[in-house]
């Protein structure tokens, strides 16, 4: 089986391949540029650099949110375009589940973290089990000082430290460390930043369990109102 996954959720732009359990091609880029203008040209590259055909390729994954408005809503339209075009499968894949792919096997208690703005982050809690990822809490929309307070329970619970990924480490990782002393870890940042590798490895796992999205009816999973709704709803 040959995956296109594609991560846009929140500032990375970032595509990869997958066949079976080789990664052939990643390409991710870490910078404020628009995903409109730079998805598309990424895909082809790598689809070219891998010396492959776009039709050889079976399903198409895209990493539905938590994340960026913007960022997620481009991602589906470019990944339901692509599909539509080649008749292909799609995986819609939870993005902060597929973060916790960054640190396969790791039996700590993996948290990804995404800046939702006004001191509030996405976030989720997810360990590995003799390769099988679990989920500890569900992806959430949470206040940073709620995050503190309620993870750490989860730690004490456990007893295992719990290591924080994602962009909303560099928003709010020193406050969080400071808080939680030793059983924090901040990941480092070739593991932190959300990347297309990671999306294909659980968009795999969801494919071989016949969790497939019709292109029609893929949508992003927002978490939250976006703030025309919010603005609406505080003028009501």
């Amino acid at each position: 089986m040959i995956i296109l996954a594609i991560e846009s959720s929140a500032v990375t732009a970032s595509v990869a391949i997958l066949k079976d359990n080789q990664l052939v091609a990643e390409y991710t880029v870490n910078h404020k540029k628009t995903h409109s203008q730079t998805l598309l040209p990424m895909i082809d590259e790598i689809v070219s650099m891998a010396d492959m055909d776009a039709s050889e390729i079976d399903v198409i994954a895209v990493s539905e949110g938590p994340g960026s408005f913007t960022g997620l809503r481009i991602g589906a339209a470019t990944g339901k375009g692509i599909a539509l075009a080649l008749d292909k499968k799609m995986v819609s894949v939870p993005t902060l589940k597929a973060m916790a792919y960054n640190l396969y096997s790791d039996d700590r208690i993996i948290v990804p973290i995404m800046d939702a703005r006004r001191q509030h982050v996405y976030a989720g809690a997810y360990t590995f089990d003799e390769g099988r990822l679990l989920t500890m809490r569900e992806s959430e929309l949470i206040s940073i000082e709620d995050l503190i307070s309620s993870y750490k329970l989860l730690s004490d619970k456990t007893g295992k430290k719990l290591v924080f990924i994602g962009d909303g480490v560099d928003v709010a990782g020193e406050k969080i460390k400071e808080a939680l002393g030793d059983i924090c870890v901040l990941a480092a940042p070739q593991n932190k930043t959300a990347r297309a590798g990671s999306v294909a490895m659980l968009a795999m796992s969801m494919a071989k369990a016949g969790e497939f999205t019709d292109a029609d009816e893929l949508k992003p999973d927002y978490l939250r109102p976006s703030q025309a709704e919010r603005e609406k709803m505080d003028n009501q």
